[in-house]
């Protein structure tokens, strides 16, 4: 595969990972817009485990805490972190269920420009109205079971390309009052068991085409996910301190209009 292909492949999988941009969105307009091949599954997989290991390197402390504090659950014992562990699990189950139901019915019908357009643009408004209207007064600490429901239910929304899994989590916690880098952080979070279980997927399919070998491009496209999605986390969260989420906002609606007026025949 061309050089610039695994680059350009790479870098806007670790930058749009968890921006609230939607990366699955680009990553579809990619082929569209270049007319390069489908990268096929090493590539896939090689760029999941670098975003990966960006978020799980970045909240390292939560991350060893959530796993501490499910051993100490296992003893009996009451942690923060296992009810951390276990609103994430929770929020994790209706995108599982989501994803098992629309792999049976493929997704040929999801990947077109006119849908991602409009999905761009809509959610992106979405993440606009929740990110003004939602208070900044709770924390991952104040979530309840019904919270974290609420939260995985959106993040369903996300199997659809232009969505924008974070985006869409995080404009359900800022809805529910959280603050914008605590919803940042428990979307992030959230990634965790969704990436692990789409890497795994595709990891099994590509064990059973019997091409499951290591190569350069997978070492590379790895390494630039993770480096340029570790970079995106810290940036946001930097960001997210002292701003709100309306520079996305923005983003997504120049592209999302941009996006329907090559749809439509206006540009290009």
């Amino acid at each position: 595969m061309p050089i610039l292909h695994i680059v350009v492949l790479a870098l806007i999988q670790g930058i749009t990972e968890f921006l609230p941009i939607s990366s699955s969105g680009h990553l579809v307009l990619v082929p569209i817009f270049t007319g390069w091949p489908d990268q096929g599954l090493i590539l896939d997989v090689a760029v999941h485990v670098g975003t990966l290991g960006a978020v799980m390197i970045y909240f390292w402390r939560d991350v060893l805490g959530m796993i501490n504090g499910l051993l100490l659950a296992l003893r009996g014992r009451s942690d923060p972190y296992a009810r951390m562990a276990g609103l994430i699990i929770l929020a994790t189950i209706p995108v599982i269920v989501a994803g098992y139901a629309l792999s049976k019915f493929g997704t040929g019908n999801l990947r077109s420009i006119t849908l991602i357009a409009w999905t761009t643009l809509g959610f992106g408004i979405v993440l606009w109205i929740t990110d003004k209207a939602g208070m900044t007064l709770r924390r991952i600490d104040h979530l309840g079971i019904g919270d974290g429901l609420i939260i995985g239910f959106a993040q369903v929304l996300a199997l659809v390309p232009g969505t924008s899994r974070s985006g869409i989590t995080m404009s359900a916690a800022r809805m529910l009052g959280m603050e914008r880098t605590e919803a940042a952080r428990f979307s992030m979070l959230l990634s965790i068991p969704t990436i692990i279980g789409a890497g795994t997927l595709s990891g099994l399919e590509l064990y059973k085409s019997g091409d499951a070998r290591l190569t350069s491009d997978a070492l590379l496209a790895a390494g630039l996910s993770f480096l340029t999605a570790l970079i995106a986390i810290a940036l946001l969260m930097t960001w997210l301190k002292r701003a709100s989420f309306t520079p996305f906002v923005i983003y997504r609606i120049l592209l999302g209009c941009g996006l329907l007026g090559v749809s439509y025949g206006y540009l290009g």
